[in-house]
Formats: C-alpha cells, structure tokens, sequence
C-alpha cells in the first residue's frame, strides 16, 4: 500500500506540476468563452437545434456523407484493429518469456473480442450520447436506432459521416485501451481474473473517461454566444474544462498507465524477479509488433480527424515525425548511458513518440511534433530504468513508464505547442469561425485537469476492480504455475514446437 501511495504521489506530481491552483474551479476557462475542438463528435441526432433555429433547421437539406471520407474512416478502423491484433500481441508477446508468448497473444485477442460485444450492447451508448457530464445514457443501447443513413457529425460544420464506421472506429479504441494494461501484469495472472476485470474497468473507467473528454454536442450546435453556452453544458466534464486530446492521450494511455501500475503494485512481482534471468525471448517478433502499431497508428490519429481533408495530413505528418524523433532520441540516450543502442530500446522509444503525439497531432505543427519526441524518449527512459527500479514495483512491459508517463507528457505539452506562435493550430472558436486567442495559463489549467481527473478515476476504479475480481476469483496464478508458464497451464498449448 505504501508503494501505492507513492506512485500515486509520483504520477501526481508529474502531471499537475505545471500549476498551483488546478483544482479551482475559478482556474478553468469559462465554457463559453471559447467553443474548444474536441476530437470526438457526438451523433447528429443527439443535439436538437434551439427553437429560434428550428424552422431554418427544418429548411436547410439535410448533409450527406463523402464517400472520400467514408472510404478513409473504414480503413482507419481496420488500421486501429490491426494494432491490437495481432500489433499489440506481437509487440508484448516478444517481450515475454517463451513460455507465456502464446498466453499474451490470447489475452489481447479476447479482450479485443469480447469487449467488442460489450461495447454494441452498452459502451457505445454509454461513452457517446447525451447524460450527464459523466456518464451518457441507453438511447443507442444495443446500438439502437443506428440504420446505415443515421449519420454523426465530424469538425467541420455541416459535415457527416455514417454512425456505423463512428461506431465501430470507436470500439477499435474501446478494446486497444484496456488490452494495453496486459502488459504491466504479464506472466502473473489468471486468464479468468483478466476477462473479469477488464469488464469491470471497461464498464467503470473506459467509458466514463471517453465521455468525460470527448463527448459534446457538435459543431452545428454552436452558432452563438448563447447556443454554445447551453451545447457545453451537455458536454462531458473534462471537455468542459477545455482540455484538448486529438486521439487518446487521456483516454488510452494515461488511462491505461495508471491502471497497468495499479495492478502491477496489487498483483506483487513475478516469482523470481530481479533475481532470475526474464530477458524478452523474441525481439524479432517486438520489432515487428512495434512496425505494426506505428503504421496502424495512422488509423488512431488521423482517423481521429474523421474527415480526408487537408488538415489531416498535418496529423499524418505529426504523427510519423514525432515517432522518427522519439526513436531517435531513445537510441541515443541508451547509447549514451547503457555503452550500445539496443532494438527493443529502438522499438520502445517509437512507441513512447506514439504516445506523446496521440493528444496532440491535431494542435501542434510538424516542430513542435518533433520537439515532443525528442524529448519525450528519455523521460520515459528514465522512469523504465531508473523509477521503475527505485520504486520496486515489477512493470513487465513498461505500461506506466511508456504509455502514462508518456501521455501526460504528451497532453501537457500540447497545452504550450498549440500556440500559434510556436506553430501550433490554436483552440478553434466554432461561434467566431475563427481560432481563438491563446492564453497559456487557462489552457495549461485545462490541461491539467484532464490529466488528473483521469489519474485519480482510472487508478480508484483500477484499484476496486482489482479487489473485487481478488476476492471472487483470485487475481494470481500459483507459484508453480507461473513456473511452468501460462501457455500450457492456462490454455494447453504451446506457441513453439522445437
């Protein structure tokens, strides 16, 4: 408990360093004083017009989706699948002994399958329809009322794309999200016990923290000074705050960070760690895993845009430059402290460029997307290196050294390199039509808000879940299961036959 506690202090300390005061509530931007991008629409039906705009609404022809964007969001989905499976798996699955290569792929591949179910019965409706500023409500409950010309609205005024590929685009982040906290208990833990308490936090932190940082009323809606104030006020409570995240880095990684170190410190270190050789079997197949994800990442990020325009090939371009720069930095700083530049330190700093830009691809310019991975690389180095080993805990694949540490980084940051004068894009104002001006405390302060709320929900849920699934279940396998390895105890096969 105590290490709990100290990491919690730790990933405290990191993300809402940057002000005092982030907590007041006077700190935070006013709703309506600017309508903040957020990068997640809501479904068109969802917002009704106000009455005064009724008639012209009833008017007005009803917008048709592009097929240039329909064709670009289907493959995007299929790029943010692909990262999961089999990415994700590969990726982790090196990285572990050979005895338990087979159990991590089986682990990924099921929780991307079985929460895909959970999300068309309940998590679509409850991350993306009209609630509260927590929690959306059960119209799209069993994904009812979607027909394939329902459509949802994108960033740009007037402009749709089918619910269907929405959907669906979504559940491929629904399912990477929790499948990435595998790898900061991987080797330890009953097969069982993962499944049930990825329900457990899917249901009470994915969800709930999707709403909270990307629901809102859309673009159409704001066509006043009085219009946005009442649009915002439908929003979830973190985009209330005005944080900014493009494609994830609250909602997948911090989220997840903090929820893989939570179990890491709940579960106890591996039998044998720090004391027997758990060298990762394959760096082969991490590399590859790794090449995976950077391209199915183009899926994540500029899907995100939900739109094949001009603008998404500025978060094209952030992506792949802040991922050239992180792994470049990573190579370095190894090279520098450890005597030789290693592949999984080469992997593993392409992966922590990923993490950093998700927040802010769509905000930053291409420099400032290169500022972000040089710098990003060796602070996640120091914390898998140094933290990590001073701290005691047993992170079997660095979940909370690369994805948390690297995505409040990620989202800080984008709070200073939005500025347009360090070629950011600036926070659009949807009732000027028009970027708004910057100020650097109010979004630094929403920011932070975002950062923390999402620390201390993930980490509270993670940490129950965990309790509950203990208690009914058992969260560990024995010592001499763990011994002979995950493959042939838990699931009877073997990845390799020599």
């Amino acid at each position: 408990m105590k290490k709990l506690l100290s990491m919690f202090a730790l990933v405290a300390a990191l993300g809402l360093g940057f002000t005092a005061n982030t907590y007041a509530e006077d700190a935070a931007p006013a709703a309506d004083a600017a309508a903040v991008v957020a990068p997640t629409p809501v479904a068109a039906d969802a917002a009704a017009p106000a009455p005064a705009e009724a008639a012209a609404v009833a008017a007005a022809p009803a917008p048709v989706p592009n097929k240039g964007d329909i064709a670009w969001m289907i493959v995007a989905t299929v790029l943010v699948l692909m990262m999961c499976v089999p990415g994700l798996g590969l990726f982790y699955g090196g990285m572990v002994r050979q005895k338990n290569m087979l159990s991590v792929l089986m682990q990924t591949f099921m929780i991307t399958c079985v929460l895909g179910v959970l999300w068309a019965l309940y998590g679509y409706s409850v991350a993306f329809t009209e609630g509260n500023a927590y929690f959306g409500g059960f119209g799209r409950a069993f994904l009812h009322g979607i027909t394939p010309d329902s459509n949802v609205a994108t960033f740009s005024k007037g402009v749709v794309i089918p619910e269907y590929i929405y959907m669906v685009f979504q559940l491929t982040f629904a399912v990477i999200t929790p499948a990435l906290i595998v790898g900061a208990f991987a080797e330890r833990m009953k097969f069982s016990a993962i499944l049930f308490f990825m329900v457990l936090w899917f249901t009470f932190s994915y969800l709930p923290i999707a709403h909270m940082v990307w629901y809102w009323a859309g673009p159409d809606a704001y066509t006043s000074a009085d219009a946005a104030t009442a649009a915002s006020a439908t929003a979830g409570f973190i985009w209330q705050k005005g944080a900014l995240d493009f494609a994830g880095g609250t909602v997948v990684h911090i989220n997840a960070g903090i929820a893989g170190l939570v179990g890491a410190l709940v579960l106890g270190k591996r039998v044998g760690y720090g004391k027997e050789a758990m060298a990762p079997h394959s760096v082969t197949l991490t590399m590859v895993g790794a090449a995976l994800l950077w391209v199915g990442w183009f899926g994540f990020n500029v899907g995100s845009n939900l739109e094949a325009s001009g603008f998404a090939t500025l978060v094209f371009a952030n992506t792949l430059l802040a991922t050239c720069a992180a792994a470049t930095s990573w190579m370095f700083t190894e090279w520098f402290f450890k005597g030789k530049p290693s592949m999984l330190g080469a992997a593993s700093g392409a992966i922590a460029g990923l993490v950093a830009i998700t927040p802010a691809c769509g905000y930053v310019g291409p420099m400032g997307a290169i500022v972000q991975g040089l710098i990003v690389s060796p602070l996640c180095f120091f914390f898998v290196s140094k933290v990590k080993s001073m701290m005691g805990y047993d992170d079997s694949l660095d979940v909370f050294g690369v994805h948390c540490v690297g995505g409040i980084f990620g989202a800080l940051t984008t709070g200073i390199l939005v500025n347009p004068a360090l070629g950011g894009t600036g926070v659009y104002d949807y009732v000027a039509n028009a970027v708004a001006p910057y100020d650097m405390v109010a979004q630094m302060t929403s920011q932070a808000w975002g950062v923390g709320t999402t620390l201390v929900w993930s980490g509270v849920v993670a940490f129950i879940s965990y309790k509950i699934v203990d208690a009914v279940i058992g969260l560990r396998v024995s010592e001499e299961v763990e011994r002979e390895g995950l493959d042939t105890t838990e699931h009877g096969e073997r990845a390799y036959h020599a």
